[in-house]
């Protein structure tokens, strides 16, 4: 069956565009657009599509709050969502990733990194592009304003914490299998006990966590 997805920016040109990529894809569908966060929130609850792809900076209610209203702790049956933006000093990237948000992209992703994200949040995971999670983590994790980084009561393992590295460093279950030479029910077992450990919703919050525990360098 073909991933449902919700698309809100208000720009239209960009708006169709998006949905024009995805659309082509053969197990993707766009099921709705909208071009504010207000509409994409009734949209997405009306529809209950597989991923929600949201601009940051939208009028009304913005990407964040909708994020939160989507995806947020608070809410009880979470849509997956995935953040899309550009970079130039987007403050509030990383408050969208605390409201919930699975994943992120820039604008400039392409069809192929745009597909492959689409497709992680939908199946519960999250692509976070290494190059991206390195700058957007390096402008703001050390600035914004956030309470001091809870600690696990079980402390982590080793296996884990290597575990932890390639996630916060943007690798996929794949890959980490790969680079650690172990199967992927086993990483998948390694990143669902770090969630459990971490209080973590998804694999952003886990990276989120490694860089503000100083686990990972920038």
């Amino acid at each position: 069956m073909s991933v449902r997805v919700v698309v809100a920016d208000d720009q239209e040109i960009v708006r169709t565009g998006l949905a024009i990529m995805l659309n082509a894809q053969p197990d993707i569908e766009v099921v709705g657009e909208a071009g504010d966060g207000r509409q994409a929130v009734e949209l997405a609850r009306r529809l209950r599509p597989d991923v929600c792809l949201l601009d940051i900076r939208m009028p009304g209610i913005d990407g964040i709050e909708a994020t939160r209203l989507l995806a947020g702790p608070a809410v009880a049956d979470p849509l997956p969502v995935v953040v899309i933006t550009t970079f130039d000093l987007d403050e509030y990237v990383y408050a969208a990733l605390r409201a919930g948000a699975r994943g992120f992209l820039l604008k400039d992703a392409g069809t192929a990194l745009l597909g492959q994200a689409v497709r992680a949040a939908a199946s519960g995971d999250a692509l976070i592009a290494p190059a991206v999670t390195t700058r957007l983590l390096k402008a703001f994790a050390g600035t914004a304003p956030a309470p001091a980084p809870r600690q696990p009561v079980d402390p982590l393992t080793e296996r884990e914490e290597q575990v932890l590295a390639l996630v916060a460093r943007g690798r996929t279950n794949a890959e980490v299998a790969a680079e650690l030479f172990i199967t992927l029910s086993t990483v998948k077992t390694h990143v669902t006990s770090l969630m459990n450990k971490l209080g973590a919703r998804n694999r952003v919050e886990v990276a989120i966590w490694a860089y503000e525990t100083r686990r990972i360098e920038l």
